[in-house]
């Protein structure tokens, strides 16, 4: 389980916690990364605390600053053979974790939560919150992606091989890189699911609507650019 953390000292005790509840109920072995990338608080000594006595959390620190570096690093430094990014915030029950794992999901090689498709629930968001998204996600569906409802819930599965081949190649460190990462994915034919997810908002974000709607925009408008030019080429 991946979580990025970007000045998190507050959340991540409670995070840790809910995740750990989940953990001990199920028949298999989980390991934490917590990818702490360019905080200015306390997030770094926060993880290492908890780890002190739960020594399967790890902390990776990245310098760099970006959801999407974050992600990549962790799942590159992964060794489960599902991996699973998951918001700090658990806007998602983390319980809704078992949705994207076998038995309840098999036929897959990326499993994405969705806020959209039918079984999905979404609570407290203000409408223009919403709007603002679905507008998002219709230029996606436009200029990438023109199958999925909803790329940028936090919380997605990848099987092993599948995230080693996909973020090996990826090279967004920002917001965009889920639709990157699902592009890519479409493109070399990898299973995709969206998974429906009760979705709960949160005030505090990382977002800065304007200037990051345009940078993302610009992001998206590159993605088959990029893959025109072989910038996704498999390394040799």
């Amino acid at each position: 389980m991946i979580v990025p953390a970007h000045n998190e000292e507050q959340r991540l005790p409670e995070t840790l916690r809910a995740i750990d509840g989940f953990i001990n109920t199920q028949p298999y072995a989980v390991e934490v990364l917590v990818v702490e990338n360019g905080s200015v608080d306390d997030t770094a000594q926060v993880v290492r605390a908890y780890r002190a006595e739960h020594e399967h959390v790890r902390l990776l620190q990245e310098p760099g600053r970006g959801k999407g570096l974050a992600v990549r690093r962790g799942m590159l430094a992964a060794q489960g053979e599902f991996r699973f990014m998951c918001d700090a915030d658990l806007s998602m029950p983390i319980e809704q974790v078992a949705r994207f794992l076998p038995p309840q999901l098999t036929d897959f090689d990326v499993a994405i939560g969705s806020r959209e498709v039918d079984g999905a629930v979404r609570f407290y968001e203000p409408a223009f919150t919403h709007v603002r998204g679905r507008v998002f996600s219709n230029l996606v569906k436009l200029f990438a992606l023109p199958d999925f409802e909803d790329t940028q819930c936090g919380f997605k599965c990848f099987r092993a091989q599948a995230a080693l081949d996909l973020f090996s190649t990826q090279r967004l460190d920002g917001m965009s890189f889920d639709v990157e990462v699902l592009y890519i994915s479409r493109k070399r034919g990898y299973r995709i699911v969206e998974v429906p997810v009760d979705w709960h908002f949160h005030r505090e974000t990382r977002v800065r609507m304007l200037r990051d709607s345009f940078g993302m925009l610009a992001d998206i408008l590159a993605l088959r650019r990029n893959w025109r030019n072989g910038k996704y080429a498999r390394p040799r």
